[in-house]
């Protein structure tokens, strides 16, 4: 059925708020602009209005891994209308370069430098490599009918990273309130675009091999030793960073890097994601609450009251892992900035052979 809110005032005498709408959807769209976190808080806005082969792109965002949000609002175009012109907009983004999209947010932001700019954002490199490797497709919306509802489940049941977002707007005196709603979990979304299949897009690919990678972020939020030590993999600080620990299941292997580091494990996955609240760790006097027992790092406490920012866990037992130092950090390697991907490059079976042989596991039934 269409998304549909209601807001109610918290009172004694509770009074539902009048549904009313924006002048046009080019506020809309001023809005995000002036507030991105309106879409998202993990997102950076670097083009608008930017020319393509297939018309006006209304908004181009980057994600923290350098995959590409392109944004369109359906502006009252029918339903097969908007999810084309989005549709078409994909095979623009798909094909461009590192070149091409610092030219888009020089024509968005003059004067400013794309790779600084995402520094200073994510805390983390630009990674020319891992640019555009991936992208989402998100339709904005002031309404929704059954009819677009119906497509777009059916392309991401197909494994198109699609999503609407559907903004409604009450009357609370003089003031306009928005609210805000996903089609689908972006949680969802995010994991179909970071698990490209072999054939999409014209990189290289091959088929996935069935083992995974994962990013482990040491320093101050959390601590490599304490992961080896304790046997488990964690992310947290925003949904984004959280969302993809829930590709992996119980048997999985996964192979682990420390940005900056190298590769320093690989294990197979024992349990499913936990939050920091509920997560229980092995120690010499027991079993123990990972609050308790985790003190190298912060691990966001700050934030255990937040689901979105928490801390999140997935247990590993490890085959082999090895303290920072002894990291593998060879030229070639495999990187990318998602807590856990389905890599599909040639790279990815490269080092995983590499591993194997440094680490003298290569034959070994794993």
């Amino acid at each position: 059925m269409p998304i549909r809110n209601d807001i109610w005032t918290v009172s004694a005498n509770p009074q539902a708020l009048t549904e009313t709408r924006l002048v046009s959807e080019r506020a809309l769209e001023d809005m995000i602009v002036a507030a991105p976190r309106i879409l998202s808080d993990e997102w950076m806005l670097i083009g608008r209005q930017e020319s393509t082969t297939a018309g006006r792109l209304d908004l181009l965002a980057l994600a923290p891994d350098g995959a590409l949000i392109l944004i369109e609002l359906k502006r009252d175009r029918t339903p097969r209308e908007v999810v084309a012109q989005a549709l078409d907009y994909a095979s623009w983004v798909e094909v461009l370069e590192t070149s091409d999209i610092a030219a888009i947010y020089g024509r968005f932001a003059p004067g400013r430098d794309l790779a600084a700019d995402f520094l200073a954002r994510f805390g983390q490199p630009l990674d020319e490599d891992t640019l555009n490797e991936s992208h989402q497709i998100v339709i904005v919306a002031t309404h929704l009918d059954d009819s677009s509802e119906r497509i777009v489940k059916y392309l991401g049941d197909k494994g198109i990273p699609i999503n609407v977002l559907c903004f409604q707007v009450f009357a609370h005196g003089e003031q306009q309130l928005l609210s805000r709603t996903w089609l689908v979990d972006p949680v969802q979304t995010q994991v179909s675009a970071a698990t490209p299949s072999a054939t999409r897009g014209t990189r290289e690919r091959e088929p996935w091999n069935g083992e995974f990678y994962a990013c482990f972020g040491h320093g101050g939020s959390r601590n490599w030793d304490e992961g080896r030590q304790y046997g488990f993999i964690s992310s947290g600080g925003g949904s984004w960073y959280s969302n993809t620990l829930n590709l992996l299941s119980v048997g999985d292997k996964v192979w682990v890097k420390v940005p900056g580091q190298g590769f320093v494990g690989v294990g197979e996955v024992t349990g499913p994601r936990q939050p920091i609240t509920e997560f229980m760790v092995q120690t010499p006097e027991g079993e123990r609450p990972a609050l308790e027992a985790l003190t190298g790092a912060t691990y966001h406490r700050e934030n255990v009251d937040d689901p979105e920012r928490m801390e999140y866990f997935v247990p590993v037992r490890w085959i082999h892992a090895v303290p920072l130092q002894d990291a593998v950090n060879e030229i070639g390697l495999f990187g990318n900035q998602n807590t856990v991907c389905k890599p599909v490059t040639p790279k990815w079976r490269q080092t995983v052979e590499r591993l194997k042989e440094r680490w003298g596991i290569a034959s070994r039934n794993q």
